[in-house]
């Protein structure tokens, strides 16, 4: 018995072709190749990342993640359209591995992100669903590299609450950011040791309104308690900083610190 084959899937060379020309509609068909299971698309999916592996690995790679509610979307919606007028390509992929429990995935990231999403130097592709965290991560290394050689030169990963994916995102990103808010009583509640020592930088989102000076009280307790963990090898000491999407303000000071962070690593 012949294994099934999907009747809409191109050659590997034209999807290779369109990769590498930036075509979005066949990157995100070439990423659909990447995450399924058949078996005949696996072999048309290492073929594909064969050939593009050469015009990858040309990005800077961030991971964000943050408690439910903390603002993820608006933050990186901002901070996208920030680096367009920079004059950047940005990729946002999420990883959520508990969309395979409804096959679903997080389909209304497009609607939380509308201006960018419409934007041409934007690419925004929800979660693949798989059976393992491992097997969630493995395809969005591989879509991470059709993105790089789509052209787009940095690269967002979205994780979605505060799990074990920050594990996995925090291993294939070259820089980690933790957005927190700035909470009532003990301002550490709801976030594992464990993620705060892997965050490269720590921002306090929603500074705005009614929050501006609570967020400089979470800052300022948020860098103590950075202070005892162990500094890294690199020398890089994590920066807590604040910054609100809605007056879109802090937002060029992540990046600023990310520059500072590339040129040290």
């Amino acid at each position: 018995m012949k294994a099934y084959k999907p009747k809409n899937r191109l050659t590997a060379k034209a999807y290779v072709e369109g990769v590498l020309s930036g075509d979005r509609v066949i990157l995100s068909r070439a990423i659909t190749v990447v995450e399924s299971n058949l078996e005949s698309d696996k072999v048309l999916a290492k073929t594909i990342i064969q050939e593009i592996l050469p015009h990858s690995g040309n990005s800077i790679r961030i991971g964000i993640t943050g408690v439910p509610g903390v603002g993820k979307s608006t933050f990186i919606e901002a901070f996208g359209k920030y680096l367009i007028k920079l004059g950047h390509k940005v990729a946002i992929l999420s990883i959520d591995p508990s969309s395979q429990r409804s096959k679903g995935s997080i389909l209304g990231d497009k609607t939380r992100m509308e201006q960018l999403s419409g934007m041409e130097e934007a690419y925004i592709r929800p979660s693949a669903s798989g059976e393992t965290l491992g097997g969630v991560a493995n395809k969005t290394g591989e879509s991470m590299l059709l993105c790089e050689a789509a052209g787009y030169d940095v690269i967002l990963i979205e994780t979605v609450g505060v799990g074990q994916s920050e594990t996995a995102v925090h291993g294939m990103t070259d820089f980690f950011l933790l957005l927190m808010l700035a909470g009532a009583g003990d301002e550490l509640q709801g976030i594992k040791k464990g993620i705060m020592e892997m965050a490269d930088m720590v921002v306090i989102n929603k500074a705005d309104a009614d929050n501006v000076q609570k967020s400089e009280r979470a800052r300022v307790q948020y860098q103590n308690a950075l202070h005892l963990f162990p500094l890294a090898e690199s020398g890089w000491s994590p920066v807590v900083t604040k910054a609100s999407s809605v007056e879109n303000t802090g937002i060029e000071r992540v990046w600023e610190e990310i520059m500072k962070y590339k040129e040290l690593v």
